[in-house]
């Protein structure tokens, strides 16, 4: 059995750009693109934008640029009569403008669909209609074999569609709907149902022979100390969005002990709003100190013995 290396990166919005220098500082480590060091990749919403880009083999140093570049292709400047649209219709930003894009710098590669990455592959999205969480995996003979043919930007566009943000994305069959942001629910960190997917229904993965890295895109730590209803109804908010993060973490290291686990996410300096663009240039100076603190060759080498610091 060859060790294998499995990464899985949470939602976000524009703090996708902090686990895309992590990965930066990767290649440059290794000399090669990402995809040749995880042979799984999984993401939700803008970990999902990114795990989508590293399969395609779209260079970190590209995804970067993505974050540093694009952003106002997709998430239109903010202006006031915004909100007025966003209450209007329900949200914010084209969701076409984002899956534009994307097919602008994946090139060659936005054609694929899922069975024609070189890497394995999951996905996550929510049914607007049910509620149903979605899965986008290759097929393979023991899984279901239903979204193998389906389009990767597709399936990673629908995973960014967070309400309120975005409109709902349709799909084709057969899923056949309109879909959201995979956040939706409890796979804002899809770390957990990655690992589902690789050691029951993938073959030649094996949790005593894999080595789990799952990136968050930062979080902002604040006392709390609820006083009224309001006060309480945004503490219980804020949990129910956020605490199912850490779940899937402790859920991984209760089932699966015998992986060598990562879970790589920074504490932030400042809260930073998924769409705020205007500090993105904050956002790629906290990404570039967390980045100087991974030990990536602790990481990689493979051993029980090697603890990154």
């Amino acid at each position: 059995m060859s060790h294998k290396f499995l990464l899985s990166i949470d939602g976000g919005g524009i703090r996708g750009i902090i686990p895309a220098l992590a990965l930066l500082k990767l290649e440059q480590l290794t000399g090669k693109p990402a995809r040749e060091t995880f042979s799984f990749v999984a993401g939700t919403s803008t970990g999902a934008l990114l795990a989508a880009a590293i399969a395609a083999g779209v260079p970190a140093s590209q995804i970067v640029g993505i974050y540093k570049h694009r952003c106002p292709d997709i998430f239109t400047p903010r202006k006031p009569w915004n909100t007025l649209l966003q209450v209007s219709r329900g949200h914010k930003y084209d969701t076409a403008n984002l899956r534009r894009v994307l097919a602008e710098e994946f090139g060659a590669t936005a054609g694929y669909i899922l069975n024609d990455v070189p890497v394995d592959i999951l996905l996550t999205a929510t049914s607007l209609a049910d509620g149903k969480p979605w899965y986008f995996v290759k097929d393979r003979a023991s899984n279901a074999g239903t979204t193998g043919q389906l389009p990767l930007l597709d399936c990673a566009t629908a995973s960014a569609s967070a309400p309120t943000y975005f409109e709902p994305w349709p799909m084709p069959a057969p899923v056949s709907g309109k879909l959201v942001d995979g956040g939706v629910g409890v796979t804002g960190n899809p770390v957990y149902q990655a690992c589902v997917e690789a050691f029951c229904y993938t073959p030649g993965y094996f949790p005593e022979e894999t080595t789990i890295v799952s990136f968050g895109t930062g979080r902002f730590v604040k006392e709390s100390n609820p006083n009224s209803i309001a006060d309480w109804l945004s503490w219980v908010l804020d949990a129910m969005l956020h605490a199912p993060e850490e779940q899937q973490s402790e859920i991984v290291a209760r089932h699966y002990p015998q992986a060598r686990f990562y879970r790589l996410d920074p504490v932030l300096s400042a809260n930073i709003e998924m769409d705020d663009i205007a500090r993105i240039g904050e956002l790629e100076q906290m990404g570039a100190q967390f980045a100087e603190q991974i030990d990536w060759n602790a990481i990689l080498c493979g051993s029980p013995e090697c603890v990154p610091h």
